[in-house]
């Protein structure tokens, strides 16, 4: 008799199989997802949350364990990590406008103004709504804040050297670049006023979590994004480095400059995004750009599957409920009311037109990096259980509902609001 037949009715031995037969479903459903997404940008992501709902209430009835999002925290915030680094070394690749200052506004305005309101709001709801301690609503604030550069990248310009960066999309691919690393300061923030902060630690906060870990994160990004982007081009050109083989250059120098900046005390997403920027114009015009930012766009899906399948696996009964009415309300205050009231007011200074500024403001989707955040926060171990529990479950409910409302929208709202988008990847 065969193993399964050792112990009756559904074991272990029969959840193996019916897990790999619902992983090459949802391979198969990925890859229909994506030969369709040039109409609606965010489909793959809303499919990909769909199949891990359905496999955890499938492994329920099987009775198999899956990860829990606050138990298995670690395993999430690697996993995140890994795929908003990719996903942040893709994003510089892709952009072609000069660095200076004047064709940088709108991101700027999005980082200087909506950035900090936002976090402000949050942490404001968390404090008074939810009563959440000031820590731990800072915490919220700064995962929240963020626009995720891996579900945001449809929506954003497209591959390097079409030559044609709508302002909007720009503005949205810029923004998805930088604030995953800017948000790091007020996350630390948090957690140091969650540990109970003196003026000691809020001036060494300041000194190294600000004055030295950001512009640290950029001049490492730079200096390792140029270096790595000079060597791997003569290797290319000496034929060294097999054609086909481009796209891993991408992983390689992501993975070595964001382990630099992380040795170093700097902030690894800001290094990452800065590395592929940097990366991009040292070969501005060159074939080999192209290879590269291929591969990592391919790569920057298949963990984007994987970290959205994992959180729709994540979803119990329990966790729906940790946020309480009030944590499921930050949702719409958010997405309907403090992102879309921020951009309205902070980017009449910008060069977008009134239907671009909506088009701006409404898709400023949450996605992995706030995952990543919240988890890292978890892991710190300096915000109490509870409230730790309530945070994470807080972002897993904003970020789904992102994906699925932003998901929907994308393509409709777009054209209803006239706004030219960037042509999408192939």
């Amino acid at each position: 008799m065969g193993p399964a037949a050792i112990e009756p009715g559904l074991t272990l031995f029969l959840a193996w199989p019916v897990g790999l037969l619902f992983l090459g479903l949802t391979v198969m459903a990925a890859i229909v997802a994506l030969t369709h997404q040039r109409s609606r940008a965010f489909s793959p992501s809303v499919v990909y949350l769909a199949l891990g709902i359905t496999g955890a209430m499938g492994a329920t009835l099987l009775d198999a364990r899956l990860l829990d999002l606050v138990e298995d925290a670690a395993v999430v915030e690697r996993l995140a990590e890994l795929t908003v680094i990719v996903a942040l070394f893709a994003t510089g690749l892709r952009l072609d406008r000069p660095v200076i200052r004047s064709g940088w506004r709108s991101p700027v305005l999005l980082l200087a103004v909506v950035m900090p309101i936002t976090i402000a709001a949050v942490t404001a709801f968390g404090a008074g709504v939810m009563g959440l301690s000031l820590g731990a609503a800072i915490v919220l604030g700064a995962a929240l804040a963020p626009t995720d550069p891996v579900l945001a990248g449809d929506l954003g310009v497209g591959p390097p050297g079409q030559g044609d960066e709508p302002e909007a999309s720009f503005a949205l691919t810029s923004e998805a670049g930088l604030n995953d690393g800017l948000a790091f300061p007020f996350l630390y923030l948090g957690l140091v006023v969650a540990a109970g902060a003196s003026a000691g630690d809020l001036g060494e906060w300041a000194l190294w979590d600000v004055a030295y870990a950001v512009p640290a994160g950029i001049v490492l990004g730079v200096g390792g994004g140029r270096l790595i982007a000079a060597g791997a081009t003569r290797l290319r050109e000496r034929n060294l480095i097999a054609a086909e083989l481009d796209g891993w250059a991408a992983v390689a120098a992501v993975l070595a400059i964001y382990g630099i900046a992380e040795v170093a005390g700097a902030y690894g997403f800001l290094a990452a995004f800065a590395g592929g920027l940097a990366f991009r114009r040292r070969e501005a015009g060159h074939e080999y750009a192209h290879g590269v930012h291929a591969g990592a766009a391919t790569i920057e899906r298949v963990l984007e599957l994987s970290a959205i399948l994992l959180l729709g696996t994540l979803v119990t009964r329990e966790g729906l409920g940790a946020p309480g009415w009030a944590g499921w309300l930050l949702a719409p205050v958010l997405l309907l009311a403090v992102r879309p009231l921020a951009c309205a007011a902070a980017l009449r200074r910008a060069p977008l037109d009134r239907s671009e500024r909506l088009w701006v403001g409404w898709f400023g989707v949450r996605g992995v990096g706030s995952i990543y955040y919240a988890a890292a926060a978890i892991g710190s171990g300096l915000l109490a259980p509870a409230e730790g529990e309530v945070v994470i479950w807080t972002v897993g409910a904003v970020v789904m509902t992102s994906i699925l409302v932003h998901g929907v929208t994308a393509d409709p709202l777009s054209r209803r609001l006239g706004v030219r988008r960037a042509t999408p990847e192939p």
